[in-house]
């Protein structure tokens, strides 16, 4: 009898579990250029008054690729002044860096290694781009062979194969940028609302966030007031500033 009352009450747990988690694409607004879209989704959770807003800037990667731009001197721009220098179509902030801007984790510019690759349950993927591919694998999958040009090794993983990771933290809620991959060679960066880790894993994996891209895998970067956000869009470039200056960014530019 009591195992079966303790099988009931973790039964119960984990449906309670999956409802506080149910998410759902509420609205989606697109804005298209010649290279690719700057979509606003709204997501809500069933059965509670919680709301997000997601900023994606979605490319196609036969057309587009990715480059890791570092700020080594203490005179580092804003992420929209370096987008704008560099050509980018779109960018986010990057990886993890410590008290005296130094990089947490691997990092690779222009096929320069300027910080080594880390172990650290945190740091558990890699953006890369080798031999001219761009690749998001988990650390175990990662490898320094081939020609890496550019990398950032960060975390945690929050999607992979479609599904949110577990165990991922619930309780701190703060914004949040990102890289996701999904089918038919598409790359999104992106920039959330404050949520906490668990909740952004679980609003990434609730559907199609457009008719044309599910999130296969997605990897957090460094956020808080780190985050921020930019797309190239005709004279007037959409922009979220970051609210500290940051060590390095990721951005998209045409092949």
């Amino acid at each position: 009898m009591r195992i079966r009352q303790l099988l009931l009450i973790l039964l119960i747990g984990a449906c309670a579990l999956q409802a506080k988690a149910d998410w759902r694409i509420s609205s989606t607004e697109e804005g298209t250029t010649t290279f690719g879209r700057h979509v606003r989704v709204m997501a809500k959770e069933t059965g509670s008054n919680e709301r997000a807003q997601l900023h994606l800037a979605i490319f196609d990667t036969r057309k587009t690729s990715l480059r890791v731009i570092d700020q080594p001197n203490e005179s580092r721009s804003d992420l929209a002044s370096v987008m704008s220098k560099e050509h980018c179509l779109a960018g986010v902030n990057g990886g993890y860096f410590d008290p005296e801007y130094k990089p947490v984790g691997l990092l690779i510019s222009g096929g320069r290694t300027i910080a080594p690759y880390r172990r650290a349950k945190l740091l558990s993927g890699v953006l890369s781009v080798a031999n001219g591919r761009v690749r998001l694998q988990r650390v175990s999958e990662f490898s320094m062979k081939g020609k890496i040009s550019e990398a950032v090794q960060c975390g945690p993983f929050l999607v992979d194969h479609s599904r949110p990771v577990m165990g991922l933290d619930d309780s701190a809620s703060a914004h949040r940028t990102f890289v996701a991959i999904g089918s038919e060679n598409a790359i999104a960066l992106g920039y959330c609302s404050s949520l906490s880790l668990a909740q952004l894993s679980h609003v990434l994996t609730s559907g199609k966030i457009t008719n044309d891209l599910r999130v296969d895998r997605a990897l957090n970067l460094d956020g808080g007031s780190s985050s921020a956000f930019w797309f190239r869009d005709g004279d007037e470039p959409f922009s979220i500033p970051e609210r500290k200056t940051v060590r390095d960014f990721v951005g998209i530019v045409s092949k």
